[in-house]
């Protein structure tokens, strides 16, 4: 069986992050599934955040992550067509006081961009903070990762790209034309390890020391990676393992001492412009997969040591960018409209809103808190149908391609054109 509690990935997966608290040390949260916390701060029924402060800090869908009072984010700058800077920002996530910065030379888009070519640019990666150690781990769009010293001031300590070093390849057609937006992956965390989707010839998945940056395993699968927001952690059958959407399929593949890599299950997953994008959501006994465009479905799947088999699939309910979140005996997910599906059939519950390409997160009270399209609401989660309970409009102008993040009662939004804001759920 799998076991999806934060106190699990906490002592076992995760034991870099089990300090963490309330923090949004990485990309969905601390537990890396969408789920908070914390309250949502609601009181009396009725929701009303104060925006705090807000700035452009440069194109790029990498989401912002808060930790001990601090935010970080990662944009562009300079022009789309020339030399260029990726830009590593800290601010005083109350404030929005730039605290340091720190920047290295960088592409637009990858070195083997194609396709698409006016949707992305910038860092697409949400950065991933080591909350004992203070190392933050950052992901560039032309492969570039690196490891920083948030605790001086952002001082770089290791770096490598994984185009020069491990010759990353362009991604094949998965129909409808061949597109290769860069390196979207946000790193993970596990023990001494940070784990990326590599898509080099030597695996699809690639894993490296966290203090060094040295090469310590490569996935035995191959399969070109797909532009999933990430690999994730999870427990099969008492085993540690890690799962990552490719390209054209979705591997699994074990992470304990001695077999690191080695594949446990594979399940085709094809969508068209290369768009395998929603991360793999962890449930009790195995993932749930979603996509859009000639897949418009969403499955939830069944993994053992012994391979990987469906549960269910529902046609219709789907998201393209959004990545999955499981409460209680539901998952949400955001495709212009905010869904909810029973978790034990996948049958569609009820939906509502306007939140184009967005993301969601739950609270520890239930609260479910959804973004996307400018629009920023909060509803009740256990709720038998879609009933807001507060919320702002126009929030950013832009596609909320990045995920909200909360923490300490900040609530952070960010478009691809590098517009944050940040709100406060407390007096």
């Amino acid at each position: 069986m799998i076991h999806r509690t934060a106190l699990l990935f906490a002592l076992t997966i995760l034991p870099s992050l089990a300090s963490a608290g309330a923090n949004w040390p990485q990309w969905r949260g601390p537990t890396r599934d969408g789920l908070s916390a914390e309250p949502s701060g609601c009181s009396g029924g009725k929701w009303s955040p104060k925006k705090l402060w807000e700035k452009n800090v440069g194109p790029g869908c990498a989401s912002p992550i808060i930790a001990d009072g601090k935010l970080y984010v990662m944009g562009f700058s300079g022009p789309k067509d020339g030399k260029g800077a990726d830009v590593l920002y800290c601010f005083d996530a109350a404030a929005g006081k730039e605290l340091w910065k720190q920047t290295y030379p960088s592409k637009y888009q990858g070195r083997v961009r194609t396709g698409d070519l006016g949707q992305y640019g910038g860092p697409n990666a949400t950065p991933t903070l080591d909350t004992a150690t203070g190392l933050l781990y950052t992901m560039g769009i032309d492969g570039d990762l690196r490891c920083w010293n948030t605790r001086e001031k952002g001082k770089l300590v290791w770096a490598l790209n994984l185009y020069d070093k491990y010759g990353a390849r362009q991604r094949p057609d998965t129909g409808r034309g061949k597109r290769d937006f860069g390196f979207t992956t946000s790193p993970l965390l596990m023990g001494e390890w940070v784990v990326v989707e590599a898509n080099a010839k030597q695996g699809m998945v690639m894993a490296f020391e966290k203090a060094a940056g040295k090469h310590v395993w490569s996935s035995q699968s191959k399969d070109p990676a797909g532009h999933s927001g990430g690999p994730v952690a999870l427990t099969v059958d008492g085993v540690p393992c890690i799962a990552s959407l490719g390209l054209a399929k979705l591997v699994v593949m074990r992470a304990d001492k001695g077999r690191e890599g080695e594949t446990i299950g594979q399940y085709t997953w094809r969508t068209h412009y290369a768009c395998n994008i929603p991360t793999p959501a962890v449930v009790e006994g195995g993932l749930i997969l979603t996509a859009g465009y000639n897949n418009q479905r969403t499955e939830r799947l069944d993994v053992t040591l012994e391979g990987i088999r469906g549960r269910w699939s529902v046609a219709g309910p789907h998201a393209v960018v959004s990545s999955p979140v499981v409460w209680n005996d539901s998952v949400f997910l955001v495709s212009g409209r905010l869904r909810r599906l029973d978790l034990k059939t996948g049958k569609e519950l009820w939906s509502g809103g306007n939140f184009g390409n967005g993301s969601c997160l739950v609270t520890t009270d239930g609260k479910l808190l959804a973004f996307g399209r400018g629009n920023l609401a909060l509803l009740d989660a256990a709720a038998d149908g879609y009933r807001e309970l507060g919320g702002v409009s126009r929030v950013v102008r832009g596609t909320a391609y990045p995920h909200v993040a909360f923490a300490g009662g900040l609530i952070a939004c960010k478009d691809r054109d590098g517009n944050l804001v940040v709100f406060t759920t407390r007096e």
